[in-house]
């Protein structure tokens, strides 16, 4: 199968290479730059927990004034990845969404345990923080990365792609299906995907490219990629 990946080359290099070893053909179309934000000093001292909803906030967060075996919690087994390749001890992962991530905490630490800091980017596909916020939980948002579009593509892969439009596209964020349908729009390819199978990160990502007919729509966690082929 011809197989479209859309996140930054380092987020998705290892599964190009074992989608390539399966066999398939993989194209790579990165939609988003990721971009560190400048932000205060945090004391983390003053936090008995830490929360990740992207491996891309631990990659841009300094963690060397940081205790290892604070309880971390992330939303994915690549966010559980990544934590643990920084030396993070104390993890405890969820099923690759937010509403997961929220009943593990609120199984595994109590509001009255200590103060929680929530690191992530500058757009969230949840309310996961003001929810915990209600749950009474004393909880602080730091913003350390922000993502941006890329608008300018190589001309001669984008020509390659319309003559060979992949059978699966991944989509991983509202953020990266808004690219993408930007992608689309821009190089007049609308009624190019009707054998396509789209695979999105939840309904409301999913949502942004209902306007294009697609061959099926798909809702997978990270980590389910592989697992996904078998269902075509």
């Amino acid at each position: 199968m011809h197989i479209l990946l859309t996140r930054p080359l380092e987020d998705c290099s290892e599964i190009i290479l074992k989608f390539t070893k399966l066999g398939h053909k993989v194209s790579h179309l990165p939609l988003l730059r990721i971009e560190p934000v400048n932000h205060d000093l945090i004391n983390f001292s003053h936090f008995k927990a830490i929360i990740f909803t992207s491996a891309n906030a631990i990659k841009f967060l300094d963690i060397s004034n940081l205790q290892k075996d604070i309880f971390c919690f992330c939303v994915g087994n690549a966010t559980e990845k990544k934590a643990r390749s920084k030396g993070f001890q104390n993890v405890i992962a969820a099923e690759g969404n937010a509403s997961n991530l929220k009943e593990i905490i609120l199984r595994n630490f109590n509001s009255s345990d200590g103060k929680i800091i929530y690191i992530s980017g500058e757009l969230l596909s949840s309310e996961l923080d003001k929810e915990l916020i209600n749950e009474g939980y004393d909880l602080k948002r730091l913003v350390n990365y922000k993502t941006n579009h890329n608008k300018t593509f190589d001309d001669n892969f984008v020509k390659q792609l319309k003559l060979n439009i992949p059978e699966i596209v991944y989509i991983y964020s509202q953020n990266s299906a808004q690219s993408f349908l930007n992608f689309i729009k821009n190089y007049k390819t609308e009624s190019l995907w009707m054998n396509t199978n789209l695979m999105c990160i939840g309904e409301k990502t999913s949502s942004i490219l209902n306007e294009i007919k697609w061959k099926k729509i798909f809702l997978f966690n990270p980590g389910e990629e592989e697992f996904l082929l078998y269902k075509i």
